[in-house]
């Protein structure tokens, strides 16, 4: 665990990383997924947090991709956002949860912050710096419950509360924090320096899976925020939006990179470690023709998970174009598609990954239960049966989904 006072991950100091086009960001992410695979296993089952792996991805230019371009950003689409985040998950996903929600901060300010505002932020993000998250809150009775405030003070706002679940905070410079402004007033982003007074972050996350997201806690006790770093939440589900729907699409992103990992290595470990069954009357496991049946199903439904996430994002490409309550809409059904496959997929494949594999991959030693247990904890961040639903509802009376950011 690593709390305020105790050593913390230190990153080197970052020069100004490129800005990406089109089609560099594609190769330079699938690159560092490749490098990434490699201690994934390693990481996941001693618990080493990926310090080094965020510089890098910091370095690499990819964490500013969506910068608009009138602020000196590449303002790449979502459809290669999405393939960004599905290369880096296939690599190792813990490592591409925990930049998630820096993209969907930088998404938040292009819609809700003052031109000054995105001046500084996307400067900072051009730089590399990394946006963390405190958003979620524990023991609440509701997923939107906020108990944290921003209360005036001495000319200025004073912030207190606590967050779960802030994955990425560990490793930002700065850490977006959902919070009333004022007891029960509107809720807004109070935008705190990670080692600003008053903030202690404590890596205290022990779930089953994603183990290095370091998706902890964040205490806030009288941090002075001022008035120029706080912008409005509330207003982003006034109107028709795809501001849920991107940051869902990157989820199913993960997920897909998941599965497809978990198929790659379940076919090597065949090809290379599996004992054939006698009745299949070959000498390898990968001639088993049931074997190969099996890893059929698989890749049509991996193939299928990736089809529909890449929609998903071109489905909100589209809908930031020509922006209404319909083609809001229809990005949302694309996105529950995508997430509804992608969660099915991913917790599949990795389970079959044994039946496919034999006896032998169940050896602690290798490590390959990490893709299951990735897959079960981050698909459990909204559950697939409402996506299903609002698809249902679509489908039968053509209603569009909630204009919220769930879906």
């Amino acid at each position: 665990m690593v709390e305020e006072g105790a050593p913390a991950p230190v990153s080197k100091p970052r020069a100004k990383p490129p800005v990406l086009t089109a089609d560099r960001a594609i190769p330079v992410a699938r690159e560092i997924g490749i490098d990434l695979a490699e201690g994934a296993a390693q990481r996941d089952a001693e618990r080493i947090l990926p310090t080094a792996e965020l510089d890098r991805l910091s370095a690499s230019g990819l964490l500013a991709i969506t910068v608009p371009a009138e602020y000196g950003g590449a303002d790449l689409s979502t459809e290669t956002v999405v393939e960004v985040f599905r290369a880096l998950a296939q690599g190792d996903p813990s490592v591409a949860q925990i930049p998630h929600s820096h993209f969907v901060y930088v998404n938040a300010l292009r819609h809700h912050a003052t031109a000054s505002q995105k001046e500084f932020f996307f400067g900072e993000v051009l730089r590399g710096k990394r946006f963390g998250n405190a958003q979620s809150e524990i023991g609440t009775k509701h997923v939107r419950d906020i108990r944290t405030t921003l209360t005036t003070y001495d000319g200025g706002y004073r912030l207190d509360g606590k967050k779960g679940y802030c994955t990425g905070a560990l490793f930002a410079d700065w850490i977006p924090v959902l919070t009333h402004l004022g007891v029960d007033g509107p809720l807004h982003v109070a935008w705190v320096e990670r080692h600003a007074p008053g903030v202690t972050v404590t890596d205290d996350w022990d779930g089953l899976g994603q183990r290095t997201t370091a998706s902890g806690t964040v205490e806030l006790e009288g941090v002075d925020v001022r008035h120029e770093r706080i912008t409005p939440f509330h207003l982003t589900f006034e109107a028709p939006q795809t501001y849920g729907a991107f940051a869902q699409v990157l989820h199913a992103a993960i997920d897909a990179g998941i599965a497809r990992a978990a198929l790659v290595e379940a076919a090597s470990f065949v090809r290379t470690k599996s004992r054939p069954y006698p009745d299949a009357g070959v000498e390898r496991a990968a001639d088993d023709p049931l074997v190969v049946h099996a890893f059929g199903e698989l890749e049509l439904q991996v193939r299928g998970a990736e089809a529909l996430v890449a929609e998903a994002g071109r489905a909100i490409d589209r809908a930031n174009a020509v922006l209404t309550a319909e083609s809001a809409g229809a990005a949302s059904l694309a996105v529950a598609a995508a997430r509804a496959s992608t969660t099915a997929a991913s917790v599949d494949v990795a389970s079959r990954l044994f039946e496919v594999s034999g006896t032998r991959s169940a050896l602690a030693g290798l490590n390959l239960d990490r893709h299951w247990r990735n897959a079960r904890t981050h698909t459990l961040h909204d559950p697939a049966a409402w996506k299903v639903q609002h698809l249902g509802h679509f489908a039968v009376d053509g209603t569009l989904p909630p204009n919220h950011g769930q879906i």
